[in-house]
């Protein structure tokens, strides 16, 4: 899971334009975050508002994107996997730590 696939959510239901307007962005935004390869917290918190999703996950997870690769991001993201596992109605931590495996979080 990551902002990319909440923003190609976003824009497989309003284009690019909507959203600048819908969130109050600038003309650049978007675009500099498709480049960066992750939107910022606040973006991201405010995309998944407007799409219904929960803001204060999204936020957190854009979080972590924009941190550096190390031994302490890759475990806070499985932690973030799991609980997002289990959120969406995961059995118990086991089959959610399963699904973080089967999705590569690092």
């Amino acid at each position: 899971m990551n902002t990319m696939q909440l923003l190609d959510k976003a824009l497989q239901i309003q284009p690019v334009p909507y959203w600048t307007k819908q969130l109050k962005l600038s003309r650049g935004a978007i675009h500099a975050a498709k480049t960066r390869g992750h939107l910022s917290p606040a973006i991201a918190g405010a995309l998944a508002d407007e799409l219904g999703e929960n803001y204060e996950q999204w936020m957190l997870i854009a979080a972590m994107e924009s941190e550096r690769d190390s031994a302490c991001k890759s475990r806070m993201m499985r932690k973030i996997a799991t609980g997002v596992a289990l959120s969406l109605g995961a059995a118990g931590p086991a089959l959610a730590h399963a699904v973080c495996i089967l999705c590569k979080v690092d």
